[in-house]
């Protein structure tokens, strides 16, 4: 397959070059505009294909998928361009920071025919998938950060996300009823709590931005259980007696953390052509809008 990797940023070197530039059955072409960051991704994972721009990128080859790892504010335009062109394409999340953008993009998507996902890597790491479908009936993810505070749009969209799409992956009934709690001082959003129920189970998610540490631990109780995950590398299952595992030392974080499989699976739908999960993605994002109109309605 002939892939294109759009915008080289931090996660996109640390979790995503490893996996592709990696894989036998891929062709890598990578672009940015920042001409010594391409150089060097260029000699680090030994890459004969590097443009200065998309438009360079589109211009000089056919792709049978793409990645976006751009600064969420040009998501919206790469994305849309790719798509148009009907190149699969995977977007570190978020989609975009609107629901209205990410409601276009997906409407292109659907409308081409065009498959279209968001990295939300919890989906697949090992640990957490494991998780779904255990007959829970509470779940709880705390996610916090150290000294943080910052514009709601920003904290929820870019990091809150995570949380938000995963107590909707794991929640084992359709969402009833919802709470939504913000704590905002100064203009800076510092505290979110937001609550999912439905027919037998709450599921409960948490981010102080103004923590002791960055840390964060998944709870899924119920049938006598308790299963922790802490920080995506320990795992705690509690039935009378507790065990603890760690993510062994030679196991890579990128699988561990779900990028191999996510990375599997976006190449598989690309392959396959498979349609779009136009519902799950708008509920994530819609969800994440009201978050942001509740803490925005504060100041």
């Amino acid at each position: 397959m002939r892939v294109l990797m759009v915008g080289l940023g931090d996660i996109a070197r640390k979790a995503y070059l490893p996996v592709l530039s990696s894989r036998g059955d891929v062709e890598l072409h990578v672009a940015t505009r920042d001409p010594a960051v391409r150089a060097q991704v260029a000699r680090d994972h030994r890459l004969t294909h590097h443009h200065a721009s998309l438009d360079a990128a589109l211009a000089a080859s056919r792709f049978d998928a793409a990645f976006v790892h751009a600064a969420t504010p040009a998501h919206p335009e790469l994305v849309a361009a790719l798509l148009e062109r009907g190149v699969p394409t995977f977007v570190d999340k978020p989609l975009a920071d609107t629901l209205a953008a990410a409601q276009a993009l997906v409407e292109t998507a659907v409308r081409r025919g065009t498959p279209l996902a968001v990295g939300f890597n919890r989906r697949f790491a090992p640990d957490y998938a494991a998780l779904r479908g255990r007959g829970a009936s509470l779940i709880t993810l705390e996610k916090h950060r150290h000294r943080q505070p910052d514009r709601a749009r920003r904290v929820v969209f870019d990091d809150f996300i995570h949380v938000v799409d995963t107590l909707l992956f794991l929640a084992p009934a359709p969402v009833q009823r919802q709470l939504i709690v913000t704590q905002v001082a100064g203009g800076l959003l510092h505290a979110i709590t937001l609550t999912l129920a439905g027919e037998g189970f709450s599921a409960v998610g948490t981010m102080h931005r103004d923590s002791g540490l960055d840390e964060e631990r998944l709870d899924v109780i119920g049938a006598g259980e308790r299963h922790s995950v802490l920080d995506l590398a320990e795992r705690v299952d509690s039935a009378g007696t507790q065990v603890r595992r760690r993510r062994g030392d030679w196991t890579a974080v990128a699988r561990q953390r779900g990028f191999d499989a996510m990375c599997d699976d976006f190449l598989a739908a690309a392959r396959e052509r498979r349609p779009t999960d136009a519902a799950a993605i708008l509920r994530t994002h819609a969800l994440c809008e009201e978050i942001v109109r509740d803490a925005e309605a504060k100041g």
